[in-house]
């Protein structure tokens, strides 16, 4: 055997079992955090609706009709235990016992109602989103910026969603 197949062979043996240690450790290092928490988790304000119809001040009905989307794109449940969703003017709501599965929507209202797992309320009596402009941030639980969109003023660049409606195709992100 000659000295440069010997060598050859020893680059392809340590090769191999560079691989072999590289994929046994990376299941490791995928477990070393919060199940809760993927790396990269793909959750995002997805819409939101501000310019809800009637007189939010005093019917619930039209704050329900107000509301933010949260979307989890990823295939893994996602716990938003202590996350918030905040306005410019700092009204926060503070996610409890709330499980966002994977590629699934959580819709936030304004007003009363009862907890779903599609549905939450931030039990309010008055408007949180201003028509005019705003800016909806979700944190996570360790208060870090996951997403923001904003509407209104020269944030509003007329993406074509009326009506006060933002969407993934609409609204300015941070």
């Amino acid at each position: 055997m000659s000295a440069s197949s010997s060598v050859r062979r020893l680059s392809a043996v340590a090769a191999t079992a560079a691989a072999v240690v590289g994929a046994v450790a990376l299941p490791a290092v995928a477990v070393d955090h919060d199940p809760g928490y993927p790396r990269h988790a793909a959750v995002h304000i997805s819409g939101v609706r501000y310019d809800s119809p009637g007189r939010g001040d005093r019917w619930n009905r039209s704050l329900n009709r107000e509301w933010v989307d949260i979307t989890n794109s990823t295939r893994r449940a996602v716990n938003l235990e202590g996350w918030t969703l905040s306005d410019e003017d700092g009204r926060t709501y503070t996610f409890r016992h709330v499980w966002l599965e994977g590629r699934a929507t959580v819709r936030v209202h304004t007003g009363f109602g009862r907890d779903t797992r599609t549905d939450v309320y931030q039990d309010r009596r008055g408007k949180v989103w201003d028509d005019d402009g705003d800016t909806a941030t979700l944190r996570n639980d360790r208060g870090r910026c996951v997403d923001a969109v904003s509407w209104g003023g020269d944030r509003d660049h007329d993406r074509g969603h009326r009506g006060g409606y933002r969407d993934d195709r609409g609204g300015d992100r941070h």
